[in-house]
């Protein structure tokens, strides 16, 4: 999603130029002298490199990129026509599909536009072009059927559509002017909307749609059968020509829950009121209703052997489920989450009458399910009968077997942040979609040999002086920033580890890539100790993996963390992090490292290898560490205002706190949910947070996100003052940053308006 970005003037101000006058020919005529560089030369590090990645739980499979000459934007979905197998289409959130042949070899001017709802779709928070399927007699009647979100002129009435287009199956498109809508359903809030669609073996169409929105489903849709929300409906699309002439879209199947009540869709229900909980429609149950009590199915699909319905469904603050789901059952939402008891207001069924999932994690593992599939391929045997699924914020990805019996889940390939959707092939081919790179991998058959573990001991890893772990390899360039994220008061230093010979390319937004090899040490110091130690590492295989390691008593080695873990730390709690929960904040839509880039690091340190004190970026380049050095003066190029220094403006500062607290999630494409856009860069009027709806208003009546002169109603300074589940940011922090409070409410109260 396009920002509107403005570059503020860098706060570091190194005089560059002779104040005397420049004179050609003149004798006196002065040169610009090199910036000062804290280093004389690049260190040697042959030991502190990354290798290939650790195989992660049971090695049966990995994913390997496909179609590597295509990448997209935003993929959410990508399916194929029954019986055709020479095709893929791809759904895009902002509301282009695309369709491309089913060859690895398959190139830009192989891709043909599908069908364009750019300019229909409302993409607002999570909302988009978000399902596509094909009627299963695609191949006579050439109907597609979309789900996708709109509003009216000015954002107003938003709701989901279900809609029928007519292919052209020579050019594989469709057009806007095919258009046949058979369902609309009002969306009170932007989140929750559910929308995937797809025909089951019975060869009914069956959608999935969330609770509406906000928190704590306020509205009340998941245990009321009254409404389409919260819920997975099936329809008959074959409604006869005379049933359509007379208005009827689709018919009810027989074995609906309640079949014979009036429909909930097509304006014939009036209760369909947008932000309306008081009104629904007549009789005991919506007729398109399957099943019931689902929070936010967002991907779900059929076992191609068995019929199974399995639905991954997003929880709130502390669960995520998988559910098999069943005609006419209830799924708990909101009285459970998972299988836990959530909320006991309003009609609550018993654990008798609630079906709890046949699978849960909680949000030390992850917090944003994808559903999958079950995998029915011939590549990978040991996987057969596998469910598939994974977490789109750790990037954990996992197979559930047995759901039947004893449900085993394990970890079976390295983890993949970003991961929106699955798709099955027609071989029973699994795939998975990446939301942030715009990639598309496949499951193949794992190693059948497994990679060595990652070292058990700091000592171990070549990041460690081997006569004090507690200080780092001679090779490690130490550095750091000007804003740090907030650590519960930790004291952090912090190391940066390249292969030898290789460099660092700085991308247009300034951001950092590190190469592969690459390692970025951090040692955090409580209460004057030293606790913990992380290393953030760029394997030569693939994506960037976190390790922590937790300091012995007598502080000669560290021990690596498998498990996510609070240790009492004198009088407080401290929170050992997996490398799963490393990769939520070292997010890939900001690149997996956050301190790491130019805005970060321009600012002056002290080198005590050499006794000086210089900017990092002109050492950077003094050293040759950048394989494109900035081609202007480090005091020309943008950086972070300190937070706690009086030297720039309240809202510079500001902004650099959130920037080095929220960004990484809450960007375009980052996992954060709405929105709103924290990078420091970013003009306060394009951050979309001044008198913008939440997600989830956490029941403050009246609550926006930024509301000029009232931090009552700011949820960006609620959330940071709270030490329950409602925190930002969410993970390893339970301690308030007092600091960072004022300076939040400071700019909040210091704004008038939005403009």
């Amino acid at each position: 999603m396009n920002r509107i970005a403005y570059v503020l003037v860098a706060l570091v101000t190194l005089q560059a130029t002779s104040s005397c006058d420049l004179k050609l020919g003149s004798k006196n005529s002065t040169k610009e002298t090199a910036p000062t560089s804290g280093l004389t030369q690049r260190p040697s590090n042959p030991d502190c490199v990354a290798g290939k990645r650790p195989t992660v739980g049971t090695g049966a499979a990995t994913l390997s990129r496909v179609f590597p000459n295509l990448s997209f934007n935003q993929p959410v979905a990508m399916v194929q026509p029954p019986g055709d197998s020479s095709r893929w289409y791809v759904v895009e959130k902002s509301g282009h599909s695309f369709s491309f042949p089913n060859s690895d070899s398959a190139a830009v001017g192989d891709v043909i536009e599908f069908l364009d709802l750019s300019g229909i779709v409302d993409a607002q928070s999570e909302g988009g072009f978000l399902g596509l399927t094909f009627h299963p007699d695609f191949s006579n009647n050439h109907f597609a059927y979309a789900s996708y979100t709109t509003s009216d002129a000015g954002g107003g009435n938003f709701r989901s559509v279900i809609s029928r287009f007519t292919v052209d199956p020579q050019t594989h498109s469709a057009s806007t002017g095919s258009e046949h809508t058979l369902l609309t359903i009002a969306q009170p809030y932007g989140n929750h909307d559910g929308g995937n669609i797809a025909f089951g073996p019975d060869g009914f169409l069956y959608i999935g749609f969330g609770d509406g929105g906000n928190r704590d489903d306020q509205e009340n849709h998941g245990q009321d059968t009254r409404t389409l929300l919260g819920a997975m409906l099936r329809i008959d699309v074959n409604a006869s020509a005379a049933q359509e002439a007379n208005g009827q879209r689709y018919v009810i199947p027989a074995g609906n829950p309640f079949p014979g009540s009036p429909s909930c869709s097509n304006g014939s229900c009036p209760n369909q009121a947008f932000k309306s909980s008081a009104q629904r429609c007549s009789g005991d149950g919506c007729p398109e209703l399957f099943a019931w009590g689902l929070r936010n199915p967002w991907r779900w699909s059929f076992d191609r052997l068995t019929g199974d319905l399995w639905v991954g469904d997003v929880g709130q603050d502390a669960w995520e489920e998988i559910d098999l789901v069943q005609l006419g059952k209830n799924y708990g939402w909101n009285c459970f989450e998972g299988s836990h008891s959530y909320s006991t207001s309003g009609n609550c069924p018993s654990l008798t009458t609630a079906i709890p999932p046949i699978n849960e994690y909680d949000h030390s593992v992850g917090y944003a399910i994808t559903g999958g599939y079950v995998y029915r391929g011939a590549a990978i045997p040991a996987l057969t009968g596998v469910y598939l699924f994974a977490d789109f914020g750790s990037g954990t990805i996992f197979g559930l077997s047995d759901p039947k019996g004893s449900p085993v889940r394990a970890e079976l390939t390295s983890p993949m942040g970003g991961i929106a959707s699955f798709a099955q092939d027609h071989e029973g081919e699994v795939y998975a979609i990446n939301l942030y790179n715009g990639q598309i991998f496949k499951f193949v058959p794992g190693a059948t040999t497994t990679t060595p573990g990652f070292p058990a001991k700091l000592s171990d890893t070549g990041c460690a002086d081997a006569a004090n772990p507690t200080l780092p390899r001679a090779g490690m360039i130490p550095y750091d920033v000007v804003s740090p994220l907030w650590s519960d008061g930790a004291i952090k230093k912090r190391y940066l580890a390249l292969p030898n010979q290789e460099q660092i390319t700085i991308a247009t937004d300034n951001d950092w890539t590190l190469p592969p090899g690459s390692v970025l040490r951090k040692d955090f110091y409580l209460q004057g100790a030293l606790i913990e130690t992380r290393l953030l590492a760029h394997h030569t295989d693939g994506d960037w993996a976190g390790y922590s390691y937790e300091w012995n008593a007598d502080h000669t080695d560290a021990t690596l963390i498998t498990d996510s873990k609070t240790v009492a730390i004198g009088n407080q709690a401290w929170y050992y992090p997996n490398g799963s929960d490393c990769l939520q904040c070292h997010s890939l839509a900001a690149g997996r490292t956050l301190g790491p880039k130019t805005s970060q690091l321009n600012r002056n340190f002290l080198y005590t290898a050499t006794g000086i004190t210089a900017n990092q970026i002109d050492t950077y380049s003094a050293i040759d560490l950048f394989s494109n050095p900035p081609g202007s003066p480090s005091n020309s190029l943008i950086a972070l205002a300190d937070p706690q220094s009086d030297s720039a403006t309240l809202e510079q500062r500001a902004k650099s706190y959130l920037d080095a607290n929220c960004s990484h999630c809450h960007r375009p494409g980052g996992p954060g949910r709405g929105v709103a856009d924290f990078r420091y860069e970013t003009a306060f009027i394009a951050m979309n947070l001044c008198n913008q709806d939440p997600t989830d208003d956490l029941g403050i009546a009246g609550a926006k996100l930024f509301v000029p002169g009232n931090t009552d109603l700011s949820l960006i300074a609620v959330r940071i003052k709270d030490t329950g589940n409602h925190r930002m940011p969410p993970l390893a922090t339970s301690v308030p940053d007092t600091n960072g409070i004022q300076l939040i409410d400071a700019w909040i109260n210091s704004r008038q308006s939005c403009s």
